[in-house]
C-alpha cells in the first residue's frame, strides 16, 4: 500500500480499534503478574506470540526467510523490545495499572519530538504541537484527579515504566530507518518476539521464583496477551507506520491510557470521575488538531506568451 501524508478514514478506524486492543496490555500484564514472576512472563508471552506470528506468516504464504543485510537490524529490534518490556513488565509489579499506563502513554510526545529532528517530512508544525500538548494535558488532567487521589504509585514502579515509554518511541523510530524498508512488519515483529526470548529466559533467573501459583484465569491473560494484544496488535501497528505518518499514528494512542482508565475502572474497581470525562474530551480534541489535514494553497497557472 502506498505511503500517505495524513490518516484518513480507514486509518482512524484501524487505529482506534487497535487502542481499545492496547488498553488491556497494561491489565493483562497486572493478571499475568499475579501467576508469574514478570519476567519468566514477559518471556512465555513472547514465546507464544513468536509461534502465533509464525504460524499466520506461513498460513498466508509469506517470506520467513532472513532478508540479507537485516540480521543487524533484528537483532536491535529485539533486544530493544526485550528492554522495553523488562521495564514495563516489572514496573506494573510495583504500581497501579492507570498510573502505569499514563506514563507509558507519554511515548507519543517523545516520538513527536524525534521524530521533529530525524524524519525527513514529519515537522512539528504549531497546529500538531498545540493538538498534542492538549492530549497530552488532557492524560494529566485523568491522573492528578482529587477525587481519586495519587495512590498505588512508587518511584521505582514511575521510573521503570518512563524508561519503558522512551524505549518504545525508539523501537518504534528503528522500525522507520532505512534498513527496515527490507523487512515487512511481520518480519519485525517476529524479529522482536525471537530475540527477546532467550534474553527475557536468561534474566528471569535474577528475579526469583519462576511461578507464583498461576490459575487458570491468569494462564488465559497470558494467552490473550500473547495472541491479542502482542501477535495482532503489534503488527498491526507496524503495518500502520508503514502507511501513515509517525507522529499520526502514535497520537492516536493517546485513546489507550483513556480507556485503560475506563477498563480499570470496570475491571479493577478505580472510579471514573468528572475528570476522567474532562481529560478524554481534550484527548479527543486534541487528535483533531493533530490529524487535520492543512490547508491546501493553490497554485498559480504561469501564463506563457
Amino acid at each position: 500500500m502506498p505511503r500517505k501524508d495524513r490518516i484518513d478514514l480507514t486509518g482512524a478506524v484501524v487505529l482506534a480499534s487497535l487502542s481499545i486492543i492496547f488498553a488491556f496490555n497494561q491489565i493483562s500484564i497486572k493478571y499475568i503478574n499475579d501467576g508469574f514472576q514478570p519476567i519468566f512472563g514477559a518471556a512465555l508471552r513472547s514465546v507464544l506470540a513468536a509461534g502465533c506470528i509464525w504460524l499466520w506468516m506461513r498460513a498466508r504464504g509469506h517470506s520467513t526467510a532472513i532478508a540479507p543485510g537485516t540480521v543487524r537490524l533484528g537483532l536491535l529490534l529485539g533486544l530493544v523490545y526485550a528492554a522495553e518490556f523488562v521495564c514495563i513488565f516489572l514496573s506494573l509489579d510495583h504500581t497501579t495499572v492507570t498510573r502505569g499506563t499514563v506514563i507509558l502513554y507519554t511515548m507519543p510526545m517523545w516520538m513527536a519530538l524525534i521524530a521533529h529532528f530525524v524524519i525527513p517530512g514529519e515537522r512539528m508544525t504549531p497546529r500538531k504541537a498545540a493538538g498534542l500538548a492538549l492530549a497530552f494535558g488532557g492524560m494529566a488532567l485523568a491522573v492528578i484527579d482529587p477525587e481519586r487521589g495519587a495512590g498505588g504509585g512508587s518511584i521505582a514502579g514511575d521510573a521503570l515504566m518512563l524508561g519503558g515509554a522512551l524505549l518504545w518511541a525508539c523501537l518504534t523510530l528503528l522500525s522507520r530507518t532505512a534498513g527496515a524498508r527490507g523487512m515487512s512488519s511481520e518480519m519485525q515483529v517476529l524479529w522482536m518476539q525471537a530475540v527477546s526470548v532467550p534474553v527475557l529466559l536468561v534474566a528471569s533467573f535474577a528475579f526469583g521464583p519462576f511461578l507464583r501459583d498461576p490459575t487458570v484465569g491468569e494462564i488465559g491473560w497470558l494467552v490473550f496477551a500473547a495472541v491479542v494484544v502482542v501477535a495482532g496488535g503489534f503488527m498491526i501497528w507496524f503495518s500502520m507506520l508503514a502507511i501513515y505518518p509517525a507522529s499520526g499514528v502514535a497520537s492516536f494512542t493517546f485513546l489507550t491510557p483513556v480507556l485503560g482508565l475506563v477498563l480499570a475502572w470496570a475491571m479493577l474497581g478505580e472510579p471514573l470521575s468528572l475528570a476522567l470525562i474532562a481529560g478524554g474530551a481534550l484527548v479527543l480534541a486534541g487528535l483533531v488538531l493533530v490529524n487535520r489535514p492543512g490547508r491546501q494553497v493553490p497554485q498559480k497557472v504561469r501564463r506563457t506568451t
